[in-house]
């Protein structure tokens, strides 16, 4: 199963033989610097790898290390996976009000307060992420949830919403993860706004894709766990090496995110955007969130000060001018970590 950027690889190369699908070619990583323009397929490939670096805080030999005590964790995840024994995060408990307000465009601003007023822990991270720099519209704090409303709109607030819905499932539990779960939060905002902007640029309703923006963190993060737990029960004298965590996570993520839209409830559409790309369909080619990723990786990396793309090349690989793609990337701002 490819990962979230180079099954894109894929879609703009056609001709692309099953075999060579199936055993990619890994590209030269070596000389890999700061901003480096490279090739749609390179770019690409190059992308995704520093991608992984960056979140499991190793470099590229790292990712490539191999033990053969591994190979039974790996099996043994995938069978948990394929059995649906492995352990997800609880539905939110407001997610289903949440899923309805996003499905309703008639929603109003009292029934989207509401929501948010239901919990009082959902309440409090609404007002700290319409706080954040990702969402605050200007120097003075937001200190209600009706002056959230008001001032970052009906659909402002609803991504703000699933934002902070989702947040604590994307929280470090100990400190053996914190340095990925902080990074991996901070890749999911980046996507999910770019994937939300992408949509409304071409006229969709972009809070749906928000949320599903968020999605491939957090299967990043659940797999991260999975893997720790099965170490654990195999008493290796080691935690789980970025190795092997870059194997399953690039192997199973889109199959991770699919069971949780399922074990969630989430509207069919959900489930149908990401099965299309996993499928590698065409019309997913340059689909907001084929589009979200690719750039939210991109500029999550830069801002990071790590390798990635260079900005002038990004007009060449998503569906987007220049003028709406330098307005997308002026959303994106403070996300060093």
């Amino acid at each position: 199963m490819p990962g979230f950027l180079s099954w894109l690889t894929f879609l703009f190369n056609p001709a692309q033989t099953a075999s060579s699908t199936a055993a990619p070619q890994r590209p030269d990583l070596e000389a890999v610097t700061s901003c480096l323009p490279s090739p749609q397929i390179d770019g690409r490939a190059q992308l995704e790898m520093q991608l992984f670096c960056w979140l499991l805080d190793t470099d590229i030999g790292g990712l490539e290390a191999a033990d053969e005590r591994e190979k039974a964790v790996f099996g043994e995840m995938e069978r948990r996976l394929h059995d649906g024994h492995i352990h997800l995060p609880r539905q939110p408990l407001t997610l289903p009000m949440l899923m309805r307000a996003l499905s309703d465009q008639n929603a109003d601003r009292k029934r989207l307060e509401k929501i948010i007023l239901a919990d009082p822990a959902v309440t409090s991270q609404t007002l700290r992420m319409a706080n954040s720099p990702m969402f605050r519209r200007s120097e003075h704090d937001i200190d209600s949830v009706d002056q959230a409303i008001f001032v970052l709109g009906i659909h402002g607030i609803r991504s703000v919403i699933s934002a902070s819905v989702m947040q604590p499932m994307l929280a470090a539990r100990n400190s053996r993860e914190a340095v990925f779960a902080r990074r991996v939060w901070q890749w999911a905002l980046s996507c999910a706004r770019s994937a939300e902007q992408i949509a409304r640029i071409r006229g969709q309703d972009g809070s749906v894709w928000f949320l599903l923006g968020l999605l491939p963190a957090l299967s990043y993060l659940t797999l991260m766990r999975e893997l720790q737990r099965i170490v654990l029960a195999r008493n290796l004298d080691t935690a789980a090496r970025p190795a092997l965590i870059h194997k399953a996570l690039a192997a199973h993520q889109w199959a991770l995110s699919q069971l949780l839209a399922t074990e969630w409830n989430l509207p069919p559409h959900y489930l149908s955007c990401l099965l299309e790309a996993e499928k590698l369909s065409p019309r997913a080619n340059h689909s907001p969130l084929a589009d979200g990723l690719l750039v939210g990786t991109r500029e999550v990396l830069a801002h990071a000060d790590q390798p990635c793309l260079d900005a002038e090349s990004l007009p060449g690989l998503v569906d987007l001018t220049p003028e709406q793609l330098l307005q997308l990337r002026y959303t994106l701002p403070l996300l060093k970590g």
